[in-house]
């Protein structure tokens, strides 16, 4: 199992039409082939600067990599990710 985190800050105001947006367009990416226990999460601590953050899972390293290149993710990140994310911190895990 594959653990995919990300951890981010959006450049939208709080509460704006347009971070909702960005919110909801996320979460079309549980429709890509392999991605199971999808999670749109929003930060409450005080120990970082990031808002939100995402969660996903994946069974094996292929449906974890063809995640990256399947054409859903890379409209997402085309379209949302790289002008509308401020600052991210990326987290893959495997059990140990």
């Amino acid at each position: 199992m594959i653990r995919h985190t990300v951890a981010f800050r959006l450049v939208h105001p709080a509460g704006s039409a347009e971070e909702a947006a960005f919110l909801d367009a996320a979460a079309e990416l549980v429709a890509v082939p392999g991605v199971r226990d999808f999670e749109r999460l929003r930060q409450i601590g005080a120990k970082n600067d990031f808002t939100f953050g995402l969660s996903m899972e994946f069974d094996t390293q292929a449906e974890y990599e063809g995640y990256f290149t399947h054409p859903l993710h890379e409209a997402f990140v085309r379209e949302h990710w790289q002008s509308e994310v401020a600052d991210f911190l990326e987290i893959d895990y495997t059990l140990l």
